[in-house]
């Protein structure tokens, strides 16, 4: 039986037998014989390799196999043109799921999906305010199956999965230092903002349960999760008779909290909580993005520009 091998230690001639992620897929056409062939990019965390299948029966189904999903292939490791190549022999969905380990294929939050709802589920569950509490308490309840996997973004930060939940609590716990320091905010009221600002990013974009973002919505193109936001708070409010005032403070957090037109809010600030909510949530990004980049960085050493930061360079203390 063959042991699994991650991508970065395949070796020319080697004989590979493992389950690995499809990141692109398509069915070609040979220029010499006109015969159907399979063209794939297989990855885990440690890399990719192009892989073929060559000479497709008639009755292949190619639907059956689509990207950002988990297959199992048998092949061997060729070299074409210098590049290595998977030459494969079989390719299959059938194989033993409940031993896989995500985190060996995609980059996952470091803490445990489950863990991190159960930790704002008891936040919320403390909440005094009882409209605040109940509103959050339904929509965690109608949004607990995708934030388990959701990223917080296609390709920027904490674009990873559970990279949604990962963030809401991480600036809950900024959130907490700040009230800390300053009294008069009113706690409650900036955690349900954390919590609901990027929540209908669950119905912008569309994620496959390893968190990864195939495209956005037609309705998330056209409305945007700040509209989404506030639609969702709209009919949450209305179902657990939430208050008038508390209903608004909340959705004007949502459209505020991009802070600027160009980025899609029609409104800036203008309660504390909301201030405070787009600059924790900028705070929280920019350092994700930057820590980032650095692990890759050796110290003394500059990044490469990066577009999530304005296309600046980072550079890397030597201490």
């Amino acid at each position: 039986m063959l042991e699994y091998v991650n991508i970065k230690d395949f070796k020319v001639g080697q004989r590979i037998k493992g389950v690995y992620l499809i990141k692109s897929i398509a069915v070609k056409i040979t220029n010499s014989n006109n015969k159907k062939y399979l063209d794939i990019t297989l990855s885990d965390k440690t890399g990719d390799i192009n892989a073929k299948l060559w000479d497709l029966k008639e009755d292949f189904n190619n639907n059956e196999f689509v990207e950002n999903t988990l297959v199992c292939v048998k092949g061997c490791v060729l070299s074409w043109q210098s590049i290595m190549q998977l030459k494969l022999e079989s390719i299959s969905n059938d194989f033993d799921r409940e031993n896989i380990n995500i985190s060996d294929y995609v980059k996952c939050a470091p803490i445990d999906s489950n863990e991190m709802f159960n930790e704002l589920h008891k936040i919320v569950s403390s909440f005094k305010n009882d409209d605040i509490r109940n509103i959050l308490l339904e929509i965690l309840s109608i949004k607990k199956e995708k934030l388990l996997y959701y990223p917080a973004a296609k390709s920027n930060h904490h674009s990873i999965k559970g990279g949604l939940l990962y963030h809401i609590l991480s600036m809950i716990k900024l959130g907490e230092k700040i009230c800390e320091l300053y009294s008069i905010v009113n706690k409650e009221l900036l955690f349900a903002g954390i919590i609901l600002h990027d929540i209908e990013k669950t119905e912008e974009m569309n994620s496959s349960e390893l968190g990864i973002v195939s495209t956005y919505t037609v309705e998330g193109q056209l409305l945007s999760h700040l509209i989404q936001g506030i639609t969702l708070v709209d009919r949450v409010s209305s179902k657990v008779g939430a208050s008038s005032e508390i209903r608004m403070l909340l959705q004007h957090m949502i459209l505020s909290h991009h802070y600027e037109p160009e980025y899609g809010s029609p409104i800036k600030p203008m309660i504390i909580e909301a201030e405070l909510l787009h600059y924790i949530d900028v705070i929280d990004a920019r350092m994700y993005d930057m820590k980032k980049i650095l692990d890759g960085v050796d110290e003394g050493n500059f990044s490469e520009r990066i577009f999530s930061l304005n296309n600046r360079k980072v550079y890397k203390p030597k201490f």
